[in-house]
């Protein structure tokens, strides 16, 4: 299988679809160590309207399940890679898919959960943090699910993927052993321990975390996480140094700076910056049609791209950063839904 070409899919400067007519996804991708990518999706690319506009690629809130699958089926072809999708509960468990894998869904493998059918009809709400969709399959039987916030794979071709809108995704590789892994960081699976079960899954497998190396993906930053102090204090007890104050005036926390510390006490040191690669995306879309109209149309803050983008201040925020979906951001506009996004790790 080719290795993934690392240039940004812009969808002012290609085709708008593939030979199917889908939407192509644009992508934001970062060589992790020679034949390990990773790959962050973004707003932009897809089926989906209204509030999970346009590449939402979760399918617990009610969007539209074919346009979810569609979304996924383009995304499995432009990464070239089968797609293994788990349902994350902020929970500190890790899987080793190569123990179930199978293709049960035309993008991959999927045993997140999605609401399919009538049942997609029926999802109500959203809980008080992100949480993950899964893939719409073709029937309205309750889908297999398999409950977890870690993934780890030893098989080429096959992309883990974490779903986020505000959590931390944190991606691993072992170039020596081949063993990959990805990891769902939100608070709570933080403070229960994913990063630590996840490393220690691969190891399980044959990696050695004196080897790995490891990348953060988008999430809220801590100038822009505000929980309280209760919520805070409890956090910096097990994270030090983490407890911020925020743009808003009220304590925040820094689950980027938290997922550091675990990953340092779990032996990977050799971190892979994200950022410069994420903020040069930003900039060759700053002036993108499509996310002009995302912006125009969302009502998450101000019409114009262009004021949102001067107003970043942190490329990887996902509520700063208009290419990302964020579940605050969506919540402080008054909307009971918002998409997901997708980060991937693949061997090729």
């Amino acid at each position: 299988m080719s290795e993934i070409d690392e240039t940004i899919l812009d969808s002012n400067q290609i085709s708008s679809t593939d030979k199917a007519g889908r939407p192509i996804p644009v992508t934001i991708p970062i060589a992790l160590v020679p034949g390990v990518t990773v790959v962050y999706t973004t707003r932009l690319g897809g089926l989906s309207t209204g509030d999970f506009g346009n590449l939402n690629l979760g399918g617990k809130s009610g969007d539209d399940p074919e346009a979810v699958l569609s979304n996924r089926i383009a995304l499995a072809e432009a990464v070239g890679a089968r797609l293994s999708l788990v349902s994350q509960v902020h929970s500190g468990k890790a899987v080793d898919v190569d123990e179930a894998f199978e293709i049960n869904t035309p993008f991959g493998f999927d045993v997140s959960g999605t609401c399919t059918g009538a049942a997609a009809t029926e999802a109500t709400g959203e809980p008080t943090e992100p949480s993950a969709g899964g893939a719409a399959e073709a029937t309205d039987a309750a889908p297999h699910v398999v409950e977890a916030d870690g993934q780890v794979t030893a098989q080429t071709g096959v992309a883990l993927g974490m779903f986020a809108a505000d959590c931390l995704p944190v991606l691993f590789a072992d170039p020596v052993s081949g063993v990959i892994g990805a990891a769902h960081c939100g608070r709570r699976g933080l403070e229960r321990g994913v990063i630590q079960s996840t490393v220690d899954l691969m190891a399980a497998k044959g990696a050695d975390p004196k080897n790995i190396v490891a990348t953060l993906g988008p999430c809220i930053c801590g100038d822009c996480y505000e929980v309280g102090d209760e919520i805070a204090d409890t956090f910096v007890k097990r994270f030090p140094l983490t407890k911020t104050a925020t743009r808003f005036g009220g304590a925040g926390i820094d689950i980027a700076e938290a997922a550091r510390i675990d990953l340092a006490f779990a032996g990977v040191h050799r971190i892979v910056d994200s950022m410069p690669r994420i903020h040069a995306a930003t900039e060759y879309l700053e002036e993108d049609a499509e996310l002009a109209e995302l912006c125009r149309a969302d009502g998450e803050g101000p019409a114009e791209l262009s004021e949102r983008i001067a107003a970043i201040r942190h490329s990887m925020c996902t509520l700063e950063n208009p290419l990302w979906y964020s579940h605050r951001r969506a919540t402080k506009a008054g909307k009971r839904h918002e998409g997901r996004l997708l980060a991937l790790i693949v061997r090729h």
